[in-house]
């Protein structure tokens, strides 16, 4: 059997986007020294209502970006991600980050 090897020390940035768009963010954050990511699909509710006052078309259709990253990278990693999605624009989406305790998966060890 082999032996458990549990992680730490990792945050996951979890961004919500506009349907199309989580590949490159993921590129960017690759780039810079994310682990791994997990894209899917979604449907966002409620904000679209309200950004319709501001003239803004926000599709309801989403893609869901789930990447694990080094606690010492995680804040630049995020940062790099925000700047590549201009997420700091109306309608542009959704970035947060949490701490992952412990995970665990297969991780080829050296001989």
């Amino acid at each position: 059997m082999s032996k458990k090897i549990y992680l730490k020390d990792f945050v996951i940035i979890r961004c919500i986007v506009e349907r199309g768009e989580a590949q490159k963010l993921f590129e960017a954050a690759q780039n810079v020294g994310a682990l791994a990511a997990t894209i899917y699909f979604a449907r966002g509710t409620g904000i679209r209502e309200k950004m319709g006052l501001l003239g803004i078309v926000v599709e309801p259709e989403k893609e869901v970006i789930e990447v694990a990253a080094p606690k010492d990278l995680a804040d630049h990693i995020f940062d790099v991600m925000v700047d590549t999605g201009k997420l700091n624009l109306p309608g542009k989406g959704f970035i947060y980050m949490t701490e992952a305790i412990k995970a665990l998966t297969y991780v080829p060890h050296e001989d």
